[in-house]
């Protein structure tokens, strides 16, 4: 059974545990006997039960069970024996007040972590008990006959309630800080040359609304660089200069470029508030950086990224090697031996689109010549992509070449939100099609090997059955330069969850990091140089692609080629461990790219000892 699983089979024993021990409560009011002494047996029984559920449950992981061992359970078993006790002692009325207790007990029990998240701390467990021993007192006072002192001893309920709340709302600890020996914006900046053999490529991007029309016809409003959304492709050969000088011509709320996947120096890397300002309207920034990764990347808005990348603030980002540039091109009837397509899959307005294309893309290749498709997921949820009509091998994720990754047909390829997928393979005789979602009436690319033949077949074929790649026993091992059994300088964990915390100073039901959010969870510290394993946990039941910014990850513990991310699908009940080499000294974003998400609280820093900025957000 999953751990998603047995979350769910615990919630539902929980809940039926509240039903029980309530129900005898009514029971007693009522005066029937029997039906109390069977529901307070019954009670037991369940109780026994999800002490049972947990104790499997907590073989997955403390994280899942953190807040059920220490104060759920104790507390209902606690209150639910003396229930008991009082009800095989003295009878059915001196029962009544007690198992209202027990009641209330298990519905705290059930309902404070999900409001709280994870780990519960003492002022949560505090308020949890002010509240069931509140609802107690309350339900004492209309179920007994006799007087009971119910405003006298609702005092120290209070007091208990709001001691809880006052520990809440204390200030999450900060690691004492040291001073900057360098800052971001006038120390870590990108060269200024190219390498040796390398040429500066310029590019110019305006950030501006426009109305954009899809190849169906259909006009979205939209938020474009230069016009258009996906924004300009920018290429570039490995060796090569990028500087990028970005304006702002009207969007109020502000823009900046981000390098999604690619390990810039901290200060170009487009983080508003840690790496720089957002760029207002009229105002402008340039950045520069080395071509030095070869693959497949993107660019995006950082600035209210939640909203701007949802409307278009985005685009392609290709460095290829400086070997096979002539060997490539987009245009498949150039001379080129490689047809090379970039394909951003983005959702404008509810329509799914590839590039500007939300339905059928048709193209005509030779059979034989080498095509390279390169799938760019620049939405917040995860897009499942299939191959039709052809054997194909995954060559790199997320820029990074897979070893000797092995032919694959008739499987399905999760692509995480902002993760990137490169497939290869000759151009057959007949049709190939590229779907999304498993919906040929979506967009889908339909490549035909026949240059007469506009007919395409293969996109008739149901793929919903297909299974989906495991990507983590994809290709053939290879050497790292670390691995699970290394000796890491820093572990750290993030557990993922929902609860309530404060957001950017206002309090809302959010996406939490450790139970707290943005910009209230402690950094992670780290020194340059330090070797760093991550164990990202998600207590949730949503998915969240992670995301660290400057660095690529390395996943723990595949049994295929070695796996460098640097987006990542966490799914409920999933426990992901990656590591990295603190070697890009800055403060950078770590935070979960489903960008309302983050948008929610779920983002946190990467910090280097010793370095500082100047911007506001941090």
């Amino acid at each position: 059974m999953s751990t998603l699983s047995l979350i769910a089979v615990d919630l539902l024993v929980a809940l039926v545990g509240v039903g029980t021990w309530l129900g005898a409560a009514i029971a007693a009011a009522s005066g029937r006997t029997r039906a109390t002494r069977f529901l307070a047996v019954s009670a037991v029984a369940v109780t026994l039960v999800r002490v049972a559920v947990v104790g499997v449950l907590a073989g997955r992981g403390w994280w899942f069970v953190q807040e059920k061992v220490v104060f759920a359970l104790p507390l209902v078993v606690l209150v639910g024996a003396v229930a008991v006790v009082v009800l095989v002692a003295r009878g059915v009325t001196a029962a009544i007040v007690p198992l209202y207790g027990a009641g209330f007990a298990a519905s705290v029990g059930l309902v404070s972590p999900l409001l709280t998240g994870y780990p519960m701390g003492v002022g949560q467990a505090l308020i949890s008990l002010g509240v069931a021993a509140a609802a107690t007192l309350v339900a004492w006072r209309y179920t007994s006959g006799a007087a009971v002192p119910t405003k006298r001893l609702l005092v120290p309920v209070a007091v208990l309630g709001l001691v809880g709340v006052g520990l809440e709302l204390l200030p999450a600890p900060q690691g004492a800080a040291d001073s900057p020996i360098r800052t971001v914006a006038s120390e870590l900046r990108g060269p200024s040359t190219p390498a040796p053999g390398g040429s500066v490529r310029r590019f110019e991007l305006a950030a501006r609304k426009a109305s954009i029309t899809l190849a169906s016809g259909t006009s979205v409003e939209a938020w474009t660089y230069n016009g258009s959304a996906p924004g300009p492709e920018i290429t570039a050969v490995e060796g090569d200069l990028i500087e990028v000088t970005l304006t702002n011509v009207d969007i109020e709320s502000g823009v900046t470029l981000h390098w999604h996947g690619y390990d810039v120096p901290n200060a170009e890397d487009g983080a508003p508030g840690v790496t720089q300002a957002a760029v207002p309207p009229g105002g402008g920034h340039v950045y520069r950086f080395l071509a030095d990764q070869v693959g497949t990347y993107w660019y995006h808005t950082h600035q209210v990224s939640s909203e701007g990348v949802r409307r278009g603030l985005f685009g392609a980002l290709v460095v290829r090697p400086r070997n096979d540039v002539a060997d490539t091109a987009a245009d498949p009837n150039s001379d080129a031996d490689t047809v090379d397509l970039t394909l951003p899959v983005h959702t404008f307005d509810g329509i799914v689109a590839l590039g500007a294309h939300d339905g059928a893309q048709e193209l005509a290749v030779a059979p034989g010549r080498p095509v390279r498709l390169r799938v760019i997921n620049t939405d917040s949820t995860p897009h499942r992509v299939s191959l039709v009509g052809t054997e194909f091998r995954v060559v790199a994720v997320d820029g990074y070449d897979l070893h000797e990754p092995g032919p694959v047909r008739g499987e399905a390829l999760r692509v995480p939100a902002g993760g990137r997928v490169d497939l290869s393979f000759p151009m057959p005789d007949g049709a190939v099609a590229l779907l999304v979602d498993d919906d040929a009436s979506r967009a889908t690319l339909r490549i035909n090997g026949d240059r007469a033949s506009t007919v395409d077949t293969a996109a008739t074929v149901d793929t919903t059955s297909w299974p989906e790649l495991d990507l983590l026993a994809y290709g053939t091992p290879a050497p790292t330069p670390f691995g699970p059994d290394s000796a890491f300088d820093r572990d750290f964990t993030l557990v993922l969850d929902r609860g309530l915390a404060m957001v950017d100073g206002v309090p809302m039901f959010a996406q939490t990091v450790n139970g707290a959010g943005y910009p209230n969870i402690p950094d992670q510290r780290v020194r340059e140089g330090d070797l760093v394993r991550v164990t990202v946990v998600n207590r949730s039941i949503e998915t969240h692609p992670w995301h660290l910014h400057g660095h690529r990850v390395l996943v723990l513990g595949t049994t295929g080629s070695p796996l460098w991310l640097d987006t990542f699908d966490v799914r409920p009940g999933e426990v992901w461990r990656v590591a990295f080499r603190a070697d890009n000294p800055g403060i950078w974003m770590n935070h979960c790219h489903n960008l309302d998400h983050a948008r929610q609280g779920m983002a946190l820093h990467l910090s280097y000892e010793g370095v500082g900025t100047t911007h506001s957000g941090h």
